[in-house]
């Protein structure tokens, strides 16, 4: 609260102390002048031996109509706990004591400092998450903290067992009976290590688990807004152990360790619906495995949340509501193409609509889309698969890849034959989407006649919203920044640059964001429709130079463009554009 807010309080408080004979009147105008001094009121009372820590705390809590909790002795299971990681809790004097799907009970010692409220406001947000408060004493609050280092040390413990397990001779899982293995795996302690690098990576906002041997150890490493961080380092007699545990989890053979298998593991993860997709690959004397996350209960992504502009959106929105043709979208892997495939047909399903899906794997499970997985194991390829739903009455077609020549030309034909189809293609940038089409075979004037839209995307860490700062320009990347702008095309010059020269910005590193100055991603894109002149420039071939001529003058901006873009905006550093467009 603001200091006007904290002095009523104090003076609330003495008026009641007053009024229950606690204080005389030369007590109480000698508190009030101390008040109105910004002095602590409530210490003054404590050390004054004027009211007790327990009379003051009830009062208080009456006066701020808040419950008054005791956290002395309370268990907390620890998904309750680490909804408020740590460092935060730390910081805040602020612990989650219980919690009821998204709506957690926060307990505060100092719920009259606005500035915590207004941060815990934020993270619940950004969590999606509704708090209700609690007041607590300092004491309890100590206590509680405690509980993340004991947290800790269970984890610790549950490593020394396993290790004492699984390292002595003979008690690995190699060589044992399919049967053994898991009946071992699903008693040692291992299980709560595997339980633990799972709930941190839900926690911590990690897209991808990476655990893998490493020499004499075993490192667990998560990818946070696109770079892997270590989070763990294991001893190397676990992981056959921890591989054994996830593959229990995913329904995957345990004594297959020849090949690469692929699985998934459905599970609830503090009151969230958590999908990891699971993947085995065998090196040279272990498995490694990677699990990606995937949120099935999160609400409906749009266009706008992943950040794309208003005039993209517009572009977007006018081609996919064409009553037939072809979007494809393009980009490495990791780029959120899926993501925002689903953002795209969030805009088409309605229930006059049949939408259905080809994928490999199904990453999101979305209400009233018509979803199958490909299994080429038994011939049910996107091909196949194709062909199959193009005989379903389908209003709209995705199709997660166009791997083959066989795929795409039976995309070409399911849009020239009435259906939207959407796909995902591997090139560089949307000029590169047309000659890989044609060196897949497809005729260049049916290509012409099919293609609405192509879209490329990457994505980029955004700088943190609480720690970001304007930083200096060095004069050699304004020069270079100058140059890159000069090339824009003429209705997509900045307007960044045209009130007060060029400003970038940077994340000075806080609690928030673990030090690193970034917090979440954001996308970057260039998109193209593909109007009559485009077409016809298919027809001719697609000649690199006049391509990228006419896409300038349609306005298209790059990928790195955009970028840049974001950069002068503030969205993200410059260091980031240069880490992800490679310009």
């Amino acid at each position: 609260m603001v200091n006007g807010q904290v002095f009523m309080l104090a003076s609330q408080l003495i008026d009641q102390l007053k009024r229950d004979g606690k204080l005389s009147d030369s007590q109480t105008s000698e508190l009030m002048v101390a008040a109105e001094q910004g002095q602590d009121v409530e210490r003054l009372l404590l050390e004054r031996k004027l009211a007790t820590e327990d009379e003051l705390l009830q009062l208080r809590g009456k006066l701020l109509g808040l419950p008054v909790v005791s956290l002395i002795g309370r268990a907390i299971p620890p998904d309750v706990l680490t909804t408020i990681p740590k460092h935060l809790a730390e910081r805040y004097q602020a612990i989650a004591f219980e919690r009821d799907g998204t709506r957690v009970t926060i307990g505060l010692v100092n719920p009259t400092d606005q500035r915590v409220v207004e941060a815990l406001e934020f993270f619940a947000r950004d969590q999606q998450l509704s708090i209700r408060y609690a007041i607590i004493t300092l004491a309890s609050f100590r206590a509680a903290l405690r509980l993340y280092e004991e947290g800790k040390r269970e984890t610790a413990e549950a490593i020394t067992a396993a290790t004492e397990k699984f390292a002595a001779e003979g008690e690995g899982v190699e060589g044992a009976e399919e049967a053994e293995i898991e009946e071992a795996v699903e008693k040692a302690p291992v299980t709560k290590i595997v339980s633990t690098v799972i709930r941190h990576a839900v926690e911590g906002g990690a897209s991808d688990i990476h655990i893998e041997p490493f020499g004499k150890e075993s490192r667990v490493r998560y990818r946070i807004d696109g770079v892997l961080r270590t989070s763990l380092v294991l001893p190397i007699s676990l992981h056959p152990a921890i591989v054994a545990r996830i593959k229990v989890l995913a329904s995957l053979k345990l004594d297959e360790t020849r090949i690469p298998q692929d699985g998934r593991i459905h599970l609830k993860e503090g009151g969230r619906e958590i999908d990891l997709r699971v993947s085995t690959l065998p090196l040279l004397d272990n498995e490694k495995i990677v699990m990606r996350i995937l949120e099935t209960t999160a609400r409906v992504i749009t266009l706008k949340d992943l950040g794309f502009r208003d005039w993209q959106i517009a572009t977007i929105d006018r081609s996919v509501h064409r009553p037939h043709g072809m979007v494809l979208l393009t980009g490495p892997t990791g780029s959120g193409k899926s993501t925002t495939l689903y953002a795209v047909l969030n805009l088409l399903n309605a229930e006059g609509v049949n939408i259905t899906t080809l994928e490999d794997p199904i990453e999101y499970y979305a209400r009233g889309v018509n979803q199958a997985q490909i299994r080429p194991e038994v011939g049910f390829t996107f091909a196949a698969g194709l062909r199959a739903i193009l005989r379903q009455d389908p209003n709209v077609v995705m199709v997660g890849e166009i791997r083959d020549t066989e795929t795409a030309e039976l995309a070409i034909h399911a849009g020239l034959t009435g259906h939207l189809l959407f796909s995902t293609l591997h090139t560089r940038d949307v000029l590169g989407v047309v000659p890989r089409l044609i060196d897949m075979k497809v005729e260049p004037f049916l290509l012409a006649s099919t293609l609405i839209m192509a879209e490329a995307q990457r994505l980029v860490r955004k700088i943190c919203p609480d720690c970001r700062e304007e930083t200096a320009v060095d004069t050699a990347i304004a020069k270079d920044i100058e140059r890159a702008i000069a090339d824009f095309p003429p209705n997509a010059i900045p307007s960044a640059l045209t009130s007060g020269g060029t400003k970038l910005f940077k994340g000075r590193g806080c609690p928030k964001c673990g030090g690193s100055g970034y917090r979440g991603r954001t996308v970057i894109i260039e998109l193209l429709e593909f109007d009559e002149p485009l077409q016809q420039l298919v027809v001719k071939g697609f000649p690199a130079d006049e391509a990228a001529a006419l896409a300038k003058q349609k306005g298209m901006i790059t990928l790195h463009q955009d970028a840049l873009l974001k950069a002068l905006e503030g969205v993200t550093t410059y260091e980031e554009v240069l880490r992800i467009t490679h310009e």
